[in-house]
């Protein structure tokens, strides 16, 4: 996972939009896309950014979090809707998360190098406990389900 507590100049936060990535700043919140991945960084008082919110993977605009249930992966909403990952989604988190990396000088981990990193995971199986039905642990539901 990255060190959400690193600090990057607005030098190497611009020089981003030069290395293909869209770059989008609103008053001192700055949100970095490329492959329909995404990852923001605000400006702290000491006028150096700080990660907010690590990279992943963007669904109509907004950011998801990836879900590990332990028989497949998931991205869910803020607003609590789960969809399963695809290959593809994977791929391009990885790719992202990689030339991001790069472009601020940030070294990659041999365990964050082998694939995705979920930021939930849930594998409890056993009846009656938390996770034994993942959906309710992490509060998803399926699209279209009227919950």
């Amino acid at each position: 996972m990255w060190n959400v507590e690193e600090r990057f100049s607005p030098k190497a936060i611009e020089s981003l939009a030069a290395l293909g990535f869209a770059v989008g700043s609103t008053r001192g919140v700055v949100r970095v896309e490329k492959y329909g991945c995404g990852a923001e960084f605000r400006k702290g008082p000491d006028d150096l950014y700080q990660m907010t919110v690590t990279p992943t993977i963007m669904l109509k605009g907004q950011f998801t979090r990836l879900w590990d249930a332990g028989y497949q992966k998931f991205l869910l909403t803020d607003d609590g809707l789960k969809l399963p990952a695809l290959a593809t989604h994977l791929q391009n988190l990885r790719k992202f998360n990689e030339e991001l990396r790069t472009a601020l000088g940030i070294p990659t981990f041999y365990n964050e190098a082998l694939g995705s990193v979920s930021q939930l995971s849930v594998y409890d199986r056993v009846k009656g406990r938390k996770g034994a039905v993942p959906d309710e642990t992490v509060g998803a539901h399926e699209a279209g389900s009227g919950h």
